[in-house]
């Protein structure tokens, strides 16, 4: 039976997310303390007893690979040539690409990957890289490879692993698409895994409902921030500010071409919550307009029920 503690962990790209997911599995899954684990010291020759695993990382910024080598959250880095050497070492992979590079990197490292390993994405919209593992004709992976797909629903508005927290992850919600060609010992793990991390909630779906809920709790929200910022008289509004603009714009310091490349991806499930949205300010907009008192106080009201509701899920 696989033990996690004694699996050797691939991370392809260790930025934000990739470095979190690290420094998650060194602390938890490792079983580190963690006054160890902050001040840096006493993390080199773990014993077996206590845990036979490893972490390797590929990325581009080998400078991101030298800090996490150094301070001991990875035990082997590796430059974007030496990625097939990296995958034959590991026992469970994490791609922490954007879409459309997940995809081209399971395809010119198809052959590469450990016999029996599991492999998993963190990519925010699912549509894409299912079709392409799962119903296209070009199998993108081996039969003896189990990929599952994966997105946890967390990070923050920062970039890169100088930005990453092993604690991230703690009392939030990771979505699995499970399919009929993952093993059910592998998902087991899976879960095991993303629960050592700190996950609150395990959500199971298919990738199309994903992508729709995630147009919705996640794309929108930062459609909505992006344009508030947008729309700003000038940069100095913060100076009238008492904290409702600084929380509702704090997911505008976005990463640009990541998230281009979602909503793009996902285009016709956000276009119809944007189009949602633009219908509820409508109303709003109209019952001040027309100072219509009493549908704009029902509207409210309405408002405040459904989210003291959504506080109880």
């Amino acid at each position: 039976m696989k033990k996690l503690n004694d699996m050797t962990f691939g991370f392809v790209g260790l930025g934000l997310m990739g470095g979190s997911i690290a420094k998650a599995i060194k602390q938890k899954v490792f079983s580190l303390s963690t006054e160890v684990f902050k001040i840096g010291e006493g993390l080199d020759g773990l014993s077996c007893d206590h845990s036979c695993g490893k972490i390797l990382a590929m990325d581009m910024n080998l400078d991101s690979l030298k800090n996490a080598k150094d301070e001991n959250i990875i035990d082997e880095w590796f430059a974007p040539r030496e990625a097939d050497e990296m995958l034959e070492k590991c026992d469970f992979v994490f791609i922490c690409l954007y879409p459309r590079a997940t995809v081209r990197f399971l395809a010119e490292h198809k052959n590469a990957f450990k016999s029996g390993s599991i492999v998993t994405d963190i990519s925010g919209v699912k549509t894409l890289i299912a079709q392409k593992v799962f119903e296209d004709g070009a199998k993108l992976l081996r039969d003896d490879v189990d990929f599952i797909l994966g997105h946890p629903m967390a990070g923050n508005e920062k970039e890169g692993y100088g930005a990453s927290s092993g604690t991230v992850f703690e009392g939030r919600n990771y979505i699995l698409m499970p399919q009929k060609s993952n093993s059910e010992e592998n998902l087991s793990l899976m879960r095991e895994l993303i629960t050592k991390l700190g996950i609150k909630r395990i959500i199971e779906t298919d990738y199309k409902t994903h992508d729709h809920k995630i147009a919705f709790t996640s794309q929108l929200c930062h459609v909505i921030a992006s344009s508030l910022v947008d729309s700003a008289e000038d940069d100095k509004i913060t100076a009238f500010g008492g904290g409702s603009y600084e929380d509702l714009t704090r997911i505008a310091l976005i990463n640009a071409p990541l998230w281009t490349e979602l909503f793009l991806l996902n285009k016709e499930e956000l276009v119809s919550m944007i189009n949602s949205f633009e219908n509820s300010l409508s109303k709003i907009k109209t019952a001040i307009e027309t100072e219509n008192a009493s549908e704009l106080n029902s509207i409210l009201k309405a408002v405040r029920e459904k989210r003291s509701a959504m506080a109880k899920v």
